[in-house]
């Protein structure tokens, strides 16, 4: 038997493949065609996740060597963990693909609630969803209303509309998974315990530690195993994790006239407005004044 080869297919990887434009980093929403061919019937994993919805007609995956047919209606969820094969597609296939990153995840829904609600992707075997028309009219509307805000080069709220609207789809769609399957176990590996864990204790902790010792310490554990965990599930280190929430933190309070530089600086627990600015212009590559005067010209 000739051996098959799983490729591992990225966003840009698909974006080329489906001949589309690149849109807002660690986010990519797709809506097909009518009657469009999908180009590769190759098994294929992505490092990223999705949602798959089908507008009209079927269309016959393998998932981790099980077959699953999905008709109009019906949605399913895909993880990184997942080997995917298209095997059929009817002729009058349509259909919705929302991809988005770990990245993405962690920096617009790094709180308890968040991780909670998308835990269902640790689900082996995913089972599908069967939505009611008017529940798929509602997820078809707000996803036109994502790819079109996601496709914007600028706009005065796109980052605000984006992330509200992918996160009322996602929470929609944690609603009626856990409302339809109440008793399906979901099943963390010990990596994905413990960046739950490091997650909840970050989400409370951003302003105040920025220290991997101390998330380490609050973990019982050393800080190289934390980071090699954090970088095998996100491709990130404790200390990047740690950075990108409290730069997130400071974009925030930033683009709020309420505060002075200096009051932000004390939120952010920085020993001076100095240190602060340094720090944020090393990741962001603008002083917190110009990081401000250019959200105002916006």
């Amino acid at each position: 038997m000739d051996y098959i080869e799983i490729k591992k297919l990225t966003v840009n990887d698909f974006i080329e493949i489906l001949g589309e434009e690149p849109q807002s980093e660690g986010l990519f929403v797709y809506i097909s065609k009518n009657n469009e061919e999908i180009p590769f019937t190759f098994p294929f994993k992505s490092p990223d996740y999705s949602i798959l919805q089908i507008i009209k007609g079927t269309i016959k995956l393998r998932i981790n060597l099980i077959t699953k047919t999905l008709s109009k209606n019906e949605t399913i969820s895909i993880s990184p963990k997942d080997v995917i094969q298209i095997l059929e597609m009817s002729t009058a296939l349509q259909f919705i693909n929302i991809n988005f990153s770990t990245d993405f995840i962690l920096k617009n829904f790094l709180s308890k609630t968040g991780v909670e609600a998308f835990d269902f992707f640790t689900v082996n075997n995913t089972p599908k969803l069967k939505l009611t028309k008017k529940e798929a009219e509602t997820f078809q509307t707000l996803t036109r209303l994502l790819r079109r805000f996601n496709k914007l080069e600028s706009a005065i709220f796109k980052n605000e509309i984006v992330k509200n609207t992918f996160g009322t789809i996602m929470y929609s769609y944690a609603e009626l998974f856990k409302r339809n399957y109440p008793n399906l176990k979901v099943e963390l590996t010990r990596q994905e315990e413990l960046a739950v864990r490091f997650w909840n204790i970050l989400e409370e902790n951003v302003t105040t530690e920025r220290t991997v010792q101390f998330y380490a310490d609050a973990l019982c554990i050393t800080t190289g195993h934390l980071s090699k965990t954090l970088k095998q599930l996100t491709g990130k280190t404790a200390s990047q994790l740690i950075d990108d929430s409290v730069i997130m933190e400071a974009r925030i309070l930033l683009e709020s006239p309420q505060y002075t530089i200096t009051q932000i600086a004390e939120k952010l627990n920085f020993s001076d407005q100095s240190f602060f600015g340094k720090y944020f212009k090393k990741h962001i590559g603008l002083s917190p004044s110009e990081y401000r005067k250019e959200k105002r010209k916006q």
